[in-house]
């Protein structure tokens, strides 16, 4: 990977944006993206749009969700502990013992999540999963009343891990899920620029927020732009570590090329456009099933409005939602290769249609 394009995405993952509360990492993602486009603009809610050849068609918009899972302050109590409520899907037992950030009106403010040492469990038989309720968070005052010149209910929480390559091509974050994907469709408006490629298609590369609380940024921006055809990118589970059962979740690993989901939301045309794409650039593809529906945004996007032709393109993702998310780089820059091919090969007007 380039080293402006690292830096970027480095910089994108270690900027902490709790779902609900994006504005700082869409502000470093409009940064970056603006360089590469005819203009950038934001919603009431702070969706953010770069877009290049205005005015073209049809108009296509590659989308990834700017938020990750977060914790909220909840309740104080006497001696000034804080109790959380989950925003996204946080796992209570491997949120135990990390270190945090509470991020208030002032700034942020440390904090450890605290566990009861093994010594002092010895009588504990049945020891089970914490639940959310169960957590609490020590930021080092004695009482509620010195807590609360610090913090108040409602200020959001997040992790403190940040990004670190592993080895060769891996690289380890807590927010991967999604950065990845407003990372790669920033990089696809530069590749389109950078090759000065011939464009029929209005480009919107879209980073839109709360995803993990109900796909509700992608339903906002989707209503408003009136794409022609979507490409959303997010992770997907790598199934290429001990435990997990691949009769049950598929075969996907880390290191083999993005993955298209098949069925449900995702357009058969558009999924055939992106297969043809990927064969032709010589990019591997890995294939995955869903049933009902997919848990991304292309499932609030495909039926905005009268329908949008949509598809869903996903990087390996190993342990997600957790500190350690694990992902190929590799990978991930296939996807801005594969989202380019697709965006110059639309013809002027061009519509997706289910052949019956």
């Amino acid at each position: 990977m380039r080293e402006q394009s690292l830096t970027f995405l480095q910089t994108l993952v270690n900027t902490p944006s709790p779902v609900g509360h994006e504005a700082r990492g869409q502000r470093v993602w409009l940064d970056y993206a603006q360089q590469f486009a005819d203009e950038t603009f934001s919603d009431a809610y702070g969706n953010c749009v770069a877009v290049l050849n205005k005015g073209g068609s049809p108009r296509l918009m590659l989308a990834g969700h700017a938020d990750e899972i977060a914790m909220a302050v909840n309740y104080i109590n006497d001696e000034g502990y804080l109790y959380v409520r989950k925003m996204g899907g946080v796992d209570a037992a491997i949120t135990k013992a990390q270190r945090v950030v509470i991020h208030t009106a002032k700034g942020p403010i440390k904090g450890v999540v605290g566990n009861v040492a093994p010594h002092l469990m010895k009588e504990e038989k049945d020891s089970k999963p914490p639940k959310i309720q169960d957590l609490f968070i020590d930021i080092g005052v004695p009482s509620r009343k010195q807590a609360e010149k610090l913090v108040r209910i409602g200020d959001p929480i997040t992790l403190t891990d940040e990004f670190e390559l592993l080895r060769n091509d891996l690289a380890v974050a807590r927010a991967f899920d999604n950065r990845i994907g407003t990372f790669a469709v920033a990089e696809t408006l530069r590749l389109l620029k950078e090759s000065k490629a011939r464009l029929q298609a209005e480009i919107c590369a879209v980073s839109n927020v709360q995803e993990e609380v109900g796909l509700l940024g992608a339903r906002q921006i989707a209503y408003s732009l009136q794409p022609d055809v979507a490409l959303v990118v997010d992770v997907t589970h790598a199934t290429d570590y001990p435990t997990v059962s691949k009769p049950q979740h598929g075969d996907i690993k880390v290191g083999k090329g993005p993955a298209i989901t098949h069925g449900g939301c995702n357009h058969p045309e558009v999924v055939a456009r992106i297969e043809a794409l990927a064969k032709a650039h010589k990019l591997p593809l890995q294939h995955e099933a869903m049933s009902s529906t997919s848990g991304t945004d292309t499932d609030a996007i495909f039926w905005t409005r009268g329908g949008i032709a949509s598809a869903l393109i996903s990087l390996p993702n190993r342990y997600m939602h957790s500190p350690v998310e694990l992902v190929s780089l590799k990978d991930l820059e296939m996807i801005s290769v594969l989202l380019s091919a697709f965006a110059t090969s639309l013809k002027k007007g061009e519509q997706f249609k289910v052949k019956i």
